[in-house]
C-alpha cells in the first residue's frame, strides 16, 4: 500500500467513467420489460443465470427447507441481529403533528408510509443474509404494507438458505427469483407476475446501479450505491494488526473498494503496511483485496490529528473508524461519514452485521450530503391546510399582494373573490 504524505495525496475516484455502453443495455432491457413483461423476464433470467423460470415466485416449500441447510449459530445469530436492527431503527419514528393557532386555523403534517417497497438483494453466486434485514427492517417500522424482495438465482433456480432464512424470519410473503437490471424494471414498471412498487432500495452491479438511476422519477430510489469504502483516523495508541484488518474487511468487497488510513504517526504507517501484506496472504479473496489495495488504497501521513480529521471530512467515507487515545474531542469535529465507529473495538464488521445501525451507507463521497438508510426513506409527508375564515379575512390581502406580484391574477382572484362575498354578507 502507498504511503504519502497528506499534501501528496490525490483521491482515486472508481465513478469517473461514464458506462455509456453499459447504460444502453440497460435502457434496452428495461424497455424488453416494459413491452414484453415476464416473457422478457423469462429470456433475460435464461440468459444472465442460466436458468429457465416459469414462475419466479420463491414457492413456500423451501422456506422450511432453508432452516435444515444453516447452522442452529447462524439462525441464533441471525435472530439477535434482527433483535438489534429492529430496535435502533424504532427510534427513529417519527409522528403526524399538527398546529392551532388563535385564529382557529390548523396546520400540520401528515406522515405516512409507502404503500409497496421493492428490496433488491444480490445473489446468484453469492449471498447476503444482511442485505435483507438492512432494507427489509426499517421499512417494517415505518410500517410498509407491503414489501416484496427480488433476488438472483443459482443456476438451479435456487436462492441461498441463508437469504430464504432471512425472508421467513421476517416475515416476508412476496419474494421473486429474478436478478439484474430486469429485476430492477420489472419493480419499476410491473409485469404479469410482478407489481409495480412505489421505491427501490438495495445494492447491486454496475447493472443494477444503472438500472435504479434510469427509473428514478417512475420510482423512487433510495442512493445509487458506489464500491464500499472505508477510512481509519489513528494514532499512535491504535494496534497496526487491527487497523490492517478493518482496512482489509472493505478491500476484499471489490477491486474498485477503497481503504485508507490516515495517521500522524509514521510508525503506525510502516507496521500497517507490514500486517496489511502479512493478513493478505492468507485471504481467500486475496486476489480482489490485492486490487483494491493497489488502486485506492493508500496510507496518509498528517503533521497531527487535527490534519487527519480535515482529510477525513474531505473524503467523507462511507465507515470512519476513530482508533484514538481520546476520541471524544475529535468526534464532535467530523461532519462527513457515513458511519463513524469509535474505540479499538467498534471494528466496522459490528455495524455490517449485528449492532443494529444500518450497513446502507452512502458512498464515494456522498456523505457530504447524505445519509444511512433509515425509517425516515420509507416514509412520506403530507402537508395539511385548515384554513379559517377568520384568518382568511385577516390575510387575505396578503396573499393577493403577493399572488399579483407574480403575475398569477387567477391565484389572487381565488381569494378575492371569497373576501368580496364575505364582505356582501355584511
Amino acid at each position: 500500500m502507498r504511503i504519502v504524505a497528506a499534501k501528496d495525496f490525490t483521491p482515486v475516484s472508481a465513478v469517473d467513467q461514464s458506462y455509456e455502453k453499459e447504460r444502453d443495455i440497460v435502457l434496452d432491457m428495461i424497455n424488453q420489460i416494459r413491452q414484453h413483461g415476464d416473457a422478457a423476464l423469462q429470456a433475460f433470467t435464461r440468459r444472465f443465470d442460466g436458468v429457465d423460470l416459469t414462475d419466479f415466485r420463491i414457492p413456500q416449500h423451501v422456506y422450511a427447507a432453508a432452516y435444515q441447510q444453516v447452522t442452529p449459530q447462524f439462525t441464533e445469530a441471525l435472530r439477535e441481529a434482527i433483535q438489534n436492527i429492529r430496535r435502533y431503527h424504532e427510534a427513529q419514528r417519527r409522528q403526524s403533528y399538527m398546529l392551532l393557532d388563535e385564529h382557529g386555523t390548523t396546520l400540520g403534517q401528515l406522515i405516512r408510509p409507502l404503500q409497496r417497497v421493492g428490496v433488491y438483494v444480490p445473489g446468484g453466486t453469492a449471498a447476503y443474509p444482511s442485505t435483507v434485514l438492512m432494507n427489509v427492517i426499517p421499512a417494517q417500522v415505518a410500517g410498509v404494507p407491503e414489501i416484496v424482495v427480488v433476488t438472483p438465482p443459482d443456476k438451479e433456480g435456487n436462492v441461498h438458505p441463508g437469504v430464504l432464512v432471512a425472508l421467513q424470519e421476517l416475515g416476508i410473503q412476496e419474494a421473486y427469483r429474478v436478478g439484474g437490471a430486469q429485476a430492477v424494471a420489472a419493480l419499476a414498471y410491473g409485469t404479469e407476475s410482478i407489481r409495480p412498487v412505489d421505491k427501490i432500495v438495495g445494492p447491486g452491479n454496475i447493472y443494477v446501479a444503472l438500472a435504479k438511476q434510469a427509473v428514478f422519477g417512475k420510482v423512487s430510489i433510495e442512493s445509487i450505491a458506489g464500491p464500499s469504502d472505508i477510512l481509519v483516523v489513528a494514532d499512535d495508541t491504535a494496534d497496526p494488526e487491527y487497523v490492517a484488518a478493518d482496512l482489509l474487511s472493505q478491500a476484499e468487497h471489490g477491486e474498485l473498494s477503497q481503504a485508507i488510513l490516515v495517521t500522524p504517526s509514521s510508525r503506525l504507517a510502516e507496521q500497517t503496511a507490514y500486517a496489511l501484506e502479512q493478513q493478505l496472504a492468507r485471504l481467500p479473496r486475496q486476489e480482489i483485496a490485492a486490487a483494491s489495495i493497489r488502486n485506492r488504497g493508500a496510507i496518509i501521513i498528517t503533521s497531527d490529528l487535527a490534519e487527519a480529521i480535515e482529510m477525513a471530512n474531505r473524503i467523507a467515507p462511507e465507515h470512519l473508524e476513530l482508533i484514538v487515545e481520546e476520541p471524544d474531542p475529535w468526534l464532535a469535529r467530523i461532519v462527513n461519514a457515513g458511519a463513524i465507529f469509535v474505540g479499538t473495538y467498534s471494528t466496522e464488521p459490528v455495524g455490517d452485521y449485528f449492532c443494529g445501525t444500518n450497513h446502507v451507507l452512502p458512498t464515494e463521497g456522498t456523505a457530504r450530503f447524505s445519509s444511512p438508510l433509515n425509517v425516515d426513506d420509507f416514509l412520506k409527508k403530507t402537508s395539511l391546510v385548515r384554513y379559517s375564515k377568520t384568518a382568511l379575512l385577516q390575510h387575505g390581502e396578503k396573499i393577493i399582494a403577493l399572488a399579483e406580484s407574480e403575475g398569477l391574477e387567477a391565484h389572487a382572484n381565488a381569494v378575492r373573490i371569497r373576501l368580496q362575498k364575505e364582505d356582501d354578507k355584511l
